[in-house]
């Protein structure tokens, strides 16, 4: 993995554009050993189109009401769209999220601490939710008894959804990154609701600006549906008015099935990330060597 990793770092640094993703994407196509199944940014669309063939896949059938299995392979561009407009404080915050330009007058993205941005450092702070529904490599339904487990391929972490009827904490104790979560089926319609999210994470970025920011008083809404056995459908709805005048509602987004691959492991590991802030992004942006 810290092949791959330093192979994408190289590839970003080489790049330092919006094509990085494709050219990411196929750099990480890495075949898997013997027996193991590819992650779901290496397989083809070839190997994609056959495992999608028919209702059968993976050994047994389509039930709206089962989200198991792996799930798209590059995120959802949920908040490209225009946001609702600031509050004074959300503005505030916005400006905030700009941060330093390079000599060309460029944003550098600086203040992006999960490194999303094109160009920008990076100290692996977690990207948080919903952020890693717009940008991830990947991601996992497991569904059990008492709860529902979203696990991610970038960043190597998970969500966990309760939906044993617990309620949401009226005052959390504490902000978290994925904040807490409880969920509940609505007919064939999985309605996730979360509070207590740390102010720290952006909901994007706002290309070619800054960061869509967020409170910690932000609350989210989603709506999941199957709607056949290879398609998700998903809506999520923003609800933060320290931030927003107005609650911002995604547009509905498919996400298809990903059968005959397995998440891989992506962590963001601070050591070879420093090492391309020192050696790569720092000398880019500032023009010394």
């Amino acid at each position: 993995m810290r092949t791959r990793t330093l192979v994408l770092i190289a590839t970003f640094a080489a790049t330092m554009s919006s094509a990085m993703v494709a050219s990411a994407q196929a750099v990480a196509s890495v075949p898997p050993p013997e027996g193991w199944k590819a992650c779901p940014r290496c397989q083809n669309e070839a190997d994609r189109k056959k495992a999608n063939a028919d209702d059968k896949v993976e050994g047994h059938r389509f039930n709206p009401r089962d989200l198991s299995g792996v799930w798209g392979n590059q995120g959802i561009a949920a908040f490209r769209t225009s946001p609702p407009p600031f509050t004074a404080l959300g503005k505030k915050r916005f400006d905030e999220t700009i941060g330093e330009k390079n000599a060309a007058g460029e944003v550098l993205h600086s203040k992006d601490t999960s490194g999303e941005g094109t160009a920008s450092p990076i100290n692996c702070d977690p990207k948080g939710w919903p952020r890693l529904h717009t940008y991830n490599y990947g991601f996992e339904f497991v569904m059990l008894p008492d709860r529902v487990l979203q696990f991610f391929e970038l960043t190597h972490t998970w969500r966990t959804i309760w939906t044993d009827g617990r309620k949401l904490p009226a005052h959390p104790p504490e902000p978290r990154w994925l904040g807490w979560n409880v969920g509940r089926w609505d007919g064939d319609t999985f309605i996730v609701e979360s509070t207590g999210f740390d102010d720290r994470s952006w909901l994007e970025d706002a290309r070619p600006d800054g960061g869509w920011p967020h409170s910690e008083e932000m609350r989210v809404v989603e709506r999941w549906r199957r709607v056949n056995y290879g398609t998700l459908e998903v809506q999520i709805t923003v609800i933060d008015p320290q931030t927003y005048t107005e609650p911002w509602v995604t547009p509905k987004a498919t996400i298809p099935l990903m059968p005959g691959a397995e998440l891989w492991e992506d962590y963001c590991v601070p050591s070879d990330y420093n090492a391309f802030n020192r050696d790569v992004f720092l000398p880019a942006a500032t023009g010394q060597k």
